[in-house]
């Protein structure tokens, strides 16, 4: 104790961080380019090669680093803003996907980075240096309170200077000037690893950058910031992950937030020789979502400077802070129950928050508190000397003062706006496995008219009801009780805490808290622990003469119990109110009272109420005589063990101005006992202050606390009667710039004190002890005493630490249940799928509820015409299946024939939900398309003109009737007889491209083609001129480019830009197998003019599929076969079908009646086709008008395809041979993708990757009746396919993750699965869907009725697949 006095008049302890936070946090700025940690080689960094995608050599370090539960001696730092354990793969197998990756990663910018060409360095190195080992310290204490003595031996510092994205070299382009810095440093003390991000003001310029190998889809993926442990083996699972950012507005968010009161600084708990289920985030910013800077960024000033004002010693006097005392704010995340966990800093957070760690002022030095002089903040700028403009620090790390490195108090406002630590989104109680708010007992008392307002007290059956009397006066005659039934502790014993023992007694059964718990026996908490309070407040008030309403601010209330110290905020009460409010300080001093420090012989109010109980307050306002009435709502503890009150002020108060501070000094009053009621009465002056200023107003109050209490154990004669409170230091304070209202009392509670001279008090009683504030203080004789840590903590009980009873033992959580630890306790939950029994301990299984649709009890039509939907409970609802019509509970057949479904030369059959088609006699096909017999000796032109002229028939049809000569042959000049339009036809009736003339004008003159004038290009220079405009004109020396001579042939020998890989090619500029040569010798080529003694095959790498079902899959510039043996892969057999150098085909399809295969190329800016046929050569058949042509769909019934380009935002149609193109959107398109075509109902499917509002729509084939089928729900609809068996229209997000599908109009729709990586294209057969993905970088195939994984195939080579389709040995036939 003899430390704490000098020069005969005691320290000023500091300013508790409740006061100081608003001082500190106006003042906040961002963090400056020069307060990085130091960097550079005179540092001793070592420095990363240029490149694209570099990795260092392995840096083995002097102490191993703990990540989450392993230690690793090794590190590897990459280029793309990642450091990991082990060294990198590829970057194209993790550079472009959705964090977690698969390997280890710390990641504090995933990006594709490229330094090349001077563009930026990377800079890294172990440290040991107490500059840098200082300021880590610092920094970690500041946002791990609890880790007040952290002490690192080693850290490890990565920094990545000005670098830059990758870019595609285009003619002419300069490289962009977005640059970006930002800094890792991963700190350890042997025990435990934290990791610090830092991202200077203005330090993130760009904040995604483009996946490389789809440069040319326009998709941009956000940065990804966090950690990963590493991706199991198995496909189905994921090893545990933080992620930070998920959008590229929670990346810019990075250097604006934080979560230590300094923007673009971040704190995590990474790793640690004890239990570590993920990263753990600091929090002493509060909740990440609202955690801003309330100062502009480029604003900067001193921390040293805000603490070291001039305080007024009669708000700081009274005040001694110590590790728990400024314990208010919410923070750190609760991790998933599968150990991921996410973050969105653009305020959307998507965890729970749990009580912050607390707080601490203990120098790690010298173990004694910090005077208010003595606490710093990270003052940065004075660790280390100034740098150059390239970033390289003084070579000589400097000294670092000791009394620097205590913790930083710059935090953001504890309680900021709109933010509720209210675990519940209800803002109600909620039933805990600890402390389970109470059911009354049979026997148990129910007060009739309850004070709280809108309060509803639950009868159960049995129970005795007795009333209360309105008035709240003093009357304690109020209860009566009769006793009919006895109810015993076995049959109710859990209806006591958790921490209380249940005795049956002559009337009934009671709860009382077993030894070092208190409470009522329903609620008991740990003697001597810290408490809080969790609440919402709301008002009518009149101020003055004005009005002001406000409902549901945040209540949140920090109780010191071995000292009797309670701090109350409230937050967002309107100004006029929160101002006139202060000198109400019983609002907050209900917490006093509650959990008041007792004197031998004396009770708090929790220790007689427990966590259920009414108080209220009457208070007039003296001279003007204003009322006003409170009522406070205790409402049990929540499952964090935190007290849940609910408070409602009606009534006026006398007006306050802005600026005035009230004052209100030391009080004692008594408190009188009866039953279940306390009411006391006094009177209390306040002082208004502001300068010279200073006012006296007085009000009384007349309180009243009713709660429950069990009668029938025996009355304790020894409780007296009346009990003196005794509040010696009260404080009020109203921060405009944050909003929040604050009170602070310091109280005891003992028997009534007569005047006499004042004898020694035992420490224990008037709150001086030094145990720590998680301990019991026992006193002994004179002012002797012990400590003795709080149950669930351990320790000397002047330093007290968690107990962790999970991971002792000491727990009682009952089989298929987990175990949760807490501050000071744990919390037992059921594993899904069961709940709990009536001993809140063992977990039972749910017995599912009944299912109307399956146990047969649904009204619906006949399975074979209706189906059953399920809702929940007893709900259900029914929908007729296509081909019926109807509610769903009676439904009828659709006559389909009636629609004219079939071709003109068919016959249509209805049958019951569907219908078919047979061709005529004279005819062959499918019906949906009928060719005439071959056999016929009609023409070709009399063949078509006999069709049209049957499909003319038809009520509508507008067909055109092709003209023939005498001969039967076509005519060179073919006018349409309905429209007018006229054009040249060759020999075959093919449309002549450009000679389409409009009704009234001069027909086309069609005779025989004039002699070209030039040559047109071949294909070699075509596809010389394609490539040069796809590398911008200027190709990379390892890029390929086709040689051509003077004549447009390909010349013999071929090679890759200016290396020495070099092949041979025949005529079509096909590799000639086995030429391909070694570094250093160029292979002997024949010209290809002269072609080889013996021919190449058709194509070298393309080999005819077999007769069968198989799929077909894009990848770069091949298309992959991968056939099927029912739906299961038979990966041994894929192989490669086509390879088209230069290529990135994205789109894919195929026309079942001839048996070719389309795509489109982003690269060459095509439409392409080649048919499966022995020897066949690939034609380009679109090639002007496109810019990135990425879905594909054939209708293989009216012979025409339909594609989507994503730069133009088109959909376009025409005929399979490229002719009769048409646009049929281009409006509201932003980024489409993927179409699917339904040939049979005439139906066009597409989806819109907009991120703001992505869509999936549909049309009729020719574009009419465009409406939107789903636009909610979804994030980057990639994928899509419609199932002619099923009916059903499907698709894959990569942005939810979801395979979901849907009847064509939009109904019925339902998750086949809910965990997908990264889909890119998907495809349908059978019973089961088949997609590309690019996590994965294969095929995987999911089971349309269970929705599991059921296989996939990987490449041998790497790289992301693209469009996927499925080749029917036959076309589908037609079921509606």
């Amino acid at each position: 104790m003899e430390g704490d006095r000098v020069a005969g008049r005691p320290v000023l302890s500091p300013l508790p961080v409740l006061l100081l936070l608003p001082l500190l946090l106006s003042r906040a700025a961002a963090l400056h380019p020069d307060e990085l940690f130091p960097y550079g080689e005179s540092w001793g960094d070592q420095l990363l090669q240029e490149g694209d995608d570099e990795s260092s050599a392995v840096v083995k370090l002097a102490n191993p680093l703990h990540f989450y539960e392993a230690r690793f001696s090794n590190l590897y730092v990459g280029t793309n803003g990642i450091i990991s354990t082990q060294d990198f793969p590829r970057e194209t197998q993790y550079v472009d996907y959705d964090f977690p990756t698969d390997f280890p990663a710390i990641a504090p910018f995933l990006a594709d980075i490229d330094t090349s060409h001077g563009r930026g360095r990377v800079l890294y190195r172990e440290d040991t240096s107490p500059a840098v080992l200082g300021l880590a310290a610092r920094y970690v204490r500041a946002g791990f309170p609890r880790s007040a003595h952290f002490t690192p031996t080693h850290a490890f510092l990565a920094t990545w200077e000005q670098v830059g994205a990758y870019e595609e070299v285009k003619r002419g382009a300069l490289p962009s000037g977005e640059l970006n810095t930002f800094q890792a440093v991963l700190a350890s003390d042997g025990s435990d690893s934290y990791a610090l991000f830092l991202y200077p003001a203005n330090g993130l310029q760009f904040l995604g950058t483009r996946p490389k190998e789809s440069y040319n889809v326009q998709l941009q993926l956000p940065a990804r910031v966090g950690f990963c442990r590493g991706e199991a083996d198995d496909l189905k699972s994921e090893g545990p992950y933080f992620s930070l950012t998920s959008t590229e507005q929670s990346v810019k968010n990075l250097y604006q937030l934080s979560n230590l009161g300094i923007p673009g600084v971040w704190a995590f708990h990474i790793g640690s020789t004890s239990l570590l289920d993920n990263v753990r985030p600091a929090a002493v910013g509060g909740h990440l979502s609202t955690a801003r800077s309330s100062v502009p960024l480029g604003r900067s000033f001193s921390h040293a400077t805000a603490l070291e004002s001039d305080y007024n010693e009669d708000n700081l006097d009274y005040y001694d802070v110590n590790e728990e005392e400024a314990e208010y704010l919410p923070g750190e995340p609760e991790e998933a129950l599968n150990g991921h966990s996410s973050i969105d800093v653009s305020f959307q957070s998507k965890v729970d928050t749990k009580p912050l760690e607390e707080s601490a002022t203990l120098d790690p030095h010298t173990k004694e508190g910090t005077s208010l002089g003595e606490v710093e903040g990270p003052d940065l700028k004075g660790q280390v000397e100034s740098w150059d403009e390239r970033g390289t620090r003084s070579p000589a790390p400097p000294e670092v003062d000791r009394d620097s490195l205590a913790p930083s108090w710059e935090t953001p406002p504890p309680y900021p706006e709109n933010r509720s630590i209210q675990p519940y989104p209800d803002g109600g109680p909620v039933p805990s496995e600890m402390d389970v708010p109470p059911a009354h007992p049979e026997e148990e008392i129910v007060l009739r008219n309850y004070p709280a307002s809108g309060h509803t007290t639950p009868l159960s059956r049995g129970t005795y009801e007795v009333g209360l009397e309105d008035n709240i006066g003093s009357n304690t005659e109020v209860f009566t009780y009769n006793a009919a039934n006895k109810e015993t502790c076995e049959h109710n014993h859990r209806q006591c805490s958790w921490h209380a023992f249940c005795t049956d007694y002559a009337t009934g059964f009671c709860c009382h808290c077993q030894s070092k718990f208190y409470g009522n026996g329903k609620h008991c908490l740990p003697e001597g622990a810290p408490h809080r309070v969790n609440g919402k407040v709301s008002g009518h008030l009149r101020v003055g003469h004005t009005p002001v309403h406000f409902t549901d601010v945040d209540l949140h209330a920090y109780v010191v119990g071995n000292d009797g110290r309670a701090y109350t905020a409230i937050s967002h009460i309107p100004q006029p109110a929160a101002q006139a409010l202060l000198p109400l300080t019983p609002i907050g001093g209900l917490f006093g009272w509650l959990f008041a420090l007792e004197k031998p012989g004396s009770e708090n109010g929790f220790s007689l109420a427990g966590a259920a109980f009414t108080h209220d307050m009457e208070v007039t306002f003296y001279p003007g005589e204003e009322r006003v009435h409170i009522t406070q709502t205790a409402e049990g503890l929540d499952p964090e063990n935190y007290l849940s009150i609910k408070t409602n002020i009606q009534g006026q108060v006398p007006y306050i101005p802005a600026n005035f501070t009230a004052h209100i000094s030391p009080y004692k009053e008594l408190y009188h006992y009866s039953d279940s009621t306390v009411t006391t009465t006094s009177s209390r002056d306040y002082s208004l202050t502001f300068g010279a200023i200073n006012q006296t107003w007085s009000y009384r109050i007349h309180q009243n606390i009713t709660y429950q209490v069990c009668r029938h154990a025996p009355r304790r004669p020894a409780f007296p009667t009346t009990q003196q409170l005794s509040v010696d230091r009260v404080f009020a304070l109203y921060n405009d710039e944050e909003r929040v209202l604050r009170f602070a009392v310091t109280n005891q509670i003992g028997p009534v004190e007569e005047d006499s001279d004042p004898t020694p008090v035992n420490p224990c009683y008037d709150g001086s002890h030094m145990c720590d504030t998680t301990a019991r203080c026992h006193p002994g004789t004179g002012v002797d005493y012990t400590c003795e840590c709080a149950s669930g903590y351990q320790g000397d009980g002047r330093n007290c630490v968690d107990e962790n009873e999970c991971a002792t033992g000491f727990h009682r959580c009952g089989p298929n249940s987990v175990c949760i630890n807490l501050p000071g306790t744990y919390r037992c939950e059921c594993r899904s799928g069961y709940e709990f029994a009536d001993d809140r301990h063992t977990c039972i299984l749910i017995t599912p509820p009944p299912n109307p649709c399956e146990d047969g009890s649904h009204t619906c039509a006949p399975a074979g015409q209706a189906r059953c939907v399920h809702h929940g409970g007893s709900a259900f609802s029914c929908a007729c299946l296509p081909g019926y019509a109807g509610d769903g509970h009676q439904c009828t057949d659709i006559d389909e024939c009636s629609e004219n479904r079939c071709h003109p030369a068919a016959t249509c059959y209805n049958t019951p939900g569907s219908f078919s088609c047979r061709c005529q006699p004279g005819y062959y096909g499918d019906g949906f398309q009928c060719i005439p017999d071959s056999t016929s000796s009609l023409t070709p032109c009399e063949e078509q003109q006999r069709h049209a002229q049957a499909q003319y028939a038809h009520p509508g049809a507008r067909f055109h009737i092709p003209q023939c000569d005498e001969q039967g042959n076509f005519l060179p000049l073919q006018c349409h007889g309905s429209t007018g339009f006229c054009w040249c036809v060759d020999p075959d009736g093919h449309e002549v491209p450009g000679t389409q003339t409009p009704p009234g004008s001069t027909p086309p003159h069609c005779g025989p083609p004039p002699e070209p004038t030039q040559r047109p290009p071949t294909i070699c220079e075509r596809w010389r001129e394609n490539l040069l405009e796809h590398y911008g004109g200027t190709p990379r020396d390892d890029q390929y480019v086709p040689q051509c001579d003077d004549l447009g042939h390909f010349t013999p020998l071929q090679c890759h830009g200016k290396s020495d890989f070099c092949w041979c090619v025949d005529k079509d500029g096909r590799e000639v197998q086995g030429t391909r040569s070694q570094p250093g010798t160029t292979p002997a080529c024949i010209p290809t003019v002269a072609p080889p003694m013996v021919r190449p095959t058709p194509r070298p790498d393309v080999t005819p599929p077999s007769v069968g079902t198989f799929l077909l899959y894009t990848q770069g510039q091949q298309i992959g076969y991968l056939p099927l043996n029912g739906t299961r892969l038979q990966k041994d057999a894929a192989k490669t079908l086509l390879s088209l150098h230069g290529s990135i085909i994205v789109g894919i399809d195929y026309d079942c009646r001839e048996r070719m295969v389309y795509w489109t190329d982003v690269a060459g800016r095509t439409i392409s086709r080649a048919s499966l046929e022995l020897g066949a050569e690939p034609e380009t058949i679109v090639n002007s008008g496109l810019i990135s042509p990425e879905g594909l769909a054939i209708d293989h019934i009216r012979r025409t395809m339909y594609w989507t380009d994503s730069v133009m935002d088109k959909i376009e149609s025409a005929l399979l041979d490229g002719s009769e193109r048409k646009v049929l959107f281009h409006t509201d398109l932003v980024n489409p993708r993927a179409i699917a075509v339904d040939p049979i109902r005439g139906n066009l499917y597409w989806t819109d990757w907009n991120r703001e509002a992505p869509k999936i729509e549909t049309s009729s084939l020719d574009g009419e009746n465009r409406r939107i089928l789903i636009n909610t729900d979804i994030g980057l609809p990639n994928g899509l396919t419609f199932d002619p068996f099923s009916k059903l229209l499907c698709w894959a997000d990569a942005g939810t993750k979801k395979l979901e599908c849907t009847l064509p109009d939009g109904t019925g729709r339902r998750v086949i699965h809910n965990n997908l990586k990264y889909p890119f294209s998907i495809v349908s057969y059978a019973d089961h869907f088949y997609h590309t993905d690019w996590r994965r970088d294969g095929v995987v195939s999911v089971n349309k009725h269970s929705g599991q994984f059921t296989d996939e195939y990987l490449p041998e080579q790497r790289s992301h697949l693209y469009g996927i389709t499925a080749v029917y040995p036959y076309c589908p036939t037609g079921r509606k």
